[in-house]
């Protein structure tokens, strides 16, 4: 199969989106981060005359902001004036230094008890066999600071709660054919994380319903992966290619999501591999920067089969696995990712013309959901575009933590077109639930900042749940007269 050669990526992240919609309606207009540069218009006079005015603060945006804050030294002056006669001090002194002492003398026994009991238990542990064939035990009689935590095999436990929601999902799994619209309903409020890797496999079209057929289909995919590996992946120094493989190799390292992890040259150099062989065998896009995250939550997803690490906190040393496990979590990773993609590939043709007409259909429905949040930022100039471009692009994985995301395409991938339908209702819903805080901004530097800096960090499933809910709404109030989002204001 010939291959297309790409045009360098832009990188979106360093793009100015100074752009305003065109009088033709429903046009598409090209967009920074697309394969292809953008086509050279000339810029109208209003918007020219906005980007003199004081209105256009987004070019002295960066000069104009400062982390700089004073350290007000109010309380010490005030404490230096309150009198204490030297008897007081004194007795207050003895009394912080007895109660130290008897603090550190508890905590060291503490120390001690917990040592011994460690010492004792590492052997019958290590012996227990959970360390899983394949993969040396290490046992530490004395402690030190390790450079990564060793990976703890999957043995998952369930808590009590999720025990019944479990049974449920192994009773639809396990049957000789799974009902797929049983597990989209099962799916919708989260998959348990023993049966996530099946159901996603099974909801991305990856994997038959049938149980008999499964064993063969992985088989045969995984073997039809490293066949491309083995025909595309040595033609990545080729001219026509090069400037493609260059912009992947610049992207992945630059990917914040588990950048510990991801850190790992064993895991770039699956990244790679994905990432590039995707790319040659679909020339009508190419390699788009963006599409490099979109395969971070099926690669953690098929990684935590394995192991029973807290990606998020721990850094485990991929290279513990055995070489067979990681090759299944790459071919895996490659062919539901490219499910994935098949449902959203507009995003990533010339001019992005997905993310175009999804970026208008969030205008519009925002427009008609929350007037007064609307009316703010189109007073303040800003584009939808300029921060929603990402939300699109990347599916919200910059703005949310992938524990959430993982959480979130549990019910993506339960929905009808999850990907690109559901999520403009979620899109919608994430931004209303942010507009006191943007209406709180009263400049167009302030509101930008805050869109592109939201404080989602601290997000759990509760979080997720209640934006869900509310996207669910809105594609009930909405789905049913699709018009009400293509009406022009």
């Amino acid at each position: 199969m010939s291959a297309i050669s790409s045009n360098p990526v832009k990188d979106t992240n360093k793009q100015s989106f100074w752009k305003k919609e065109s009088n033709v309606p429903g046009s598409i207009k090209p967009v920074y981060g697309a394969q292809h540069p953008p086509l050279h218009q000339s810029i109208p006079k209003k918007e020219e005359k906005m980007r003199s005015g004081k209105k256009d603060a987004f070019h002295d945006f960066e000069n104009k902001t400062s982390d700089a804050w004073d350290d007000g030294d109010d309380d010490l002056l005030l404490m230096s004036n309150i009198p204490m006669s030297l008897r007081d001090v004194q007795s207050t002194a003895r009394a912080v230094i007895d109660n130290h002492s008897r603090q550190q003398k508890a905590k060291s026994e503490t120390q001690r008890t917990n040592a011994l009991k460690s010492h004792v238990t590492a052997v019958p542990s290590a012996l227990s066999g959970h360390a899983g064939p394949g993969v040396g035990v290490r046992l530490n009689y004395g402690w030190q600071p390790p450079k990564s935590t060793p990976i703890k095999f999957s043995k998952p436990t369930i808590p009590d709660r999720e025990a019944a929601k479990l049974e449920k999902f192994n009773s639809v799994l396990t049957g000789p054919n799974t009902d797929l619209d049983e597990l989209r309903k099962l799916s919708w409020s989260g998959i348990p994380k023993p049966v996530r890797p099946t159901s996603w496999k099974i909801l991305s079209g990856y994997l038959p319903c049938s149980v008999d057929r499964r064993a063969p289909t992985l088989e045969r995919k995984r073997n039809e992966y490293f066949g491309f590996i083995d025909q595309y992946f040595e033609t990545r120094f080729q001219e026509m290619h090069e400037s493609t493989f260059r912009q992947i190799l610049k992207d992945i390292p630059r990917m914040t999501s588990l950048a510990h992890l991801l850190q790992q040259k064993v895991v770039q150099e699956i990244f790679e591999r994905i990432l590039y062989i995707w790319a040659i065998r679909h020339p009508a896009s190419g390699y788009v920067q963006g599409i490099n995250d979109l395969v971070t939550p099926f690669f953690v997803v098929f990684l935590l089969e394995y192991i029973d690490n807290d990606l998020e906190s721990e850094n485990c040393d991929l290279t513990e696995l055995p070489q067979d496990t990681l090759n299944i979590i790459e071919a895996d990773s490659y062919w539901c990712m490219s499910k994935l993609l098949d449902g959203i590939q507009d995003n990533y043709t010339f001019a992005q013309p997905g993310i175009q007409m999804k970026v208008n259909a969030l205008k519009g429905l925002i427009k008609r959901i929350n007037v007064p949040l609307y009316d703010h930022l189109e007073e303040q100039n800003v584009e939808f575009l300029q921060f929603s471009f990402r939300w699109m692009n990347n599916l919200l994985m910059r703005e949310i933590p992938l524990r959430c995301t993982v959480r979130l395409w549990d019910t993506y991938q339960s929905e009808q077109n999850g990907f690109a339908d559901f999520h403009l209702y979620v899109c919608a819903a994430f931004l209303d639930r942010f507009s006191g805080d943007c209406l709180r901004e009263k400049d167009f530097q302030g509101i930008l900042m805050f869109l592109q800096n939201l404080p989602t960090h601290h997000w759990h499933d509760e979080e997720i749940g209640e934006l869900l809910a509310e996207a669910f709404k809105l594609k009930f109030m909405f789905a049913d007269a699709p018009n009400h989002l293509n009406k022009k204001s």
